[in-house]
């Protein structure tokens, strides 16, 4: 983004302690343990940190207060002219509360997961898997891949010797080991994509597969976040694999195609929608 001379913003989060060190190409560097230094931010820049900070928090727990106290020292030094634009904006903008918003990720989780990606250091934790059976695991970790309300992280197990994806919510006890390891190149070299095929191949309580009478690409652009779950058929057909745990998700995804089709299903699923589909017929008479 092109900077505005003479209207770049000084944020001052803290003073540098006394470990600060001179760089020879210019410049400092803070050791371990140091304040944060100040910031120089444009206009553009400003406004943008401080919107994002009063809507942050989508999907984590914990975090929203901590958001809120960094944004009032945040509009405490911008200019009269931009805090005017800023409650602008935040009046202007609402944010609607699900009561199921699905699993809330602890933010303190999700940066000890980052950090242990970025410097490929052995991770261990224990692991809840759908059946209620807890292990500890080993892993080599590579990504955090986020879908949804859900967070992932894609590594490689060193017990199992292979490459697993774990949802961050059914993850406890993270400890990093202090061992670092050369990074593994990730099948298909696209990590978001290889956990998009694992999630879709993973095993679901209920199964629903419908062969959708509209082209792939139709589907994929009006209902988002399918992905890999859509297979091209025909010139003018396709199949959706809605599978999944939860019934009334089944229902979501299948009333999102909006085009006919035809079902291979469950019959628990089959009732839920024949009994969904009496209960709207009865409300609109």
């Amino acid at each position: 983004m092109r900077r505005r001379p003479g209207r770049s913003r000084t944020v001052r989060p803290g003073r540098a302690g006394p470990a600060r060190r001179t760089c020879h190409g210019g410049g400092y560097r803070l050791a371990s343990g140091t304040d944060l230094p100040p910031l120089l931010l444009d206009d553009d820049e400003a406004i943008a940190i401080a919107v994002a900070l009063r809507t942050a928090a989508g999907g984590l727990t914990g975090i929203e207060e901590t958001a809120l106290r960094a944004l009032a020292k945040l509009e405490q030094v911008l200019p009269r002219r931009l805090r005017g634009q800023v409650t602008a904006l935040q009046g202007s903008v609402a944010g609607i509360t699900w009561e199921d918003r699905g699993p809330r990720t602890d933010p303190g989780l999700l940066a000890t997961l980052a950090v242990a990606c970025r410097d490929h250091e052995v991770l261990t934790f224990d692991y809840t898997v759908r059946h209620g059976a807890s292990a500890a695991r080993r892993v080599e970790p590579c990504r955090l891949v986020a879908s949804g309300s859900f967070w992932y992280l894609l590594a490689h197990d060193i017990g199992r010797d292979g490459w697993r994806v774990f949802r961050l919510d059914r993850m406890s006890g993270p400890a990093p080991t202090g061992r670092r390891v050369a990074p593994r190149p990730v099948p298909g070299d696209d990590p978001a994509a290889f956990v998009a095929r694992r999630l879709s191949a993973a095993p679901t309580r209920y199964r629903a597969v419908a062969t959708v009478r509209a082209p792939a690409e139709q589907v994929r652009a009006r209902v988002r976040g399918l992905g890999p779950r859509v297979r091209a058929g025909s010139a003018d057909s396709c199949r959706v694999d809605a599978s999944d745990d939860s019934l009334t998700r089944i229902a979501q995804t299948l009333a999102a195609l909006d085009t006919d089709y035809t079902l291979d299903a469950d019959p628990e699923v089959v009732r839920h929608l024949r009994e969904t589909a009496r209960r709207t017929l009865r409300a609109t008479g």
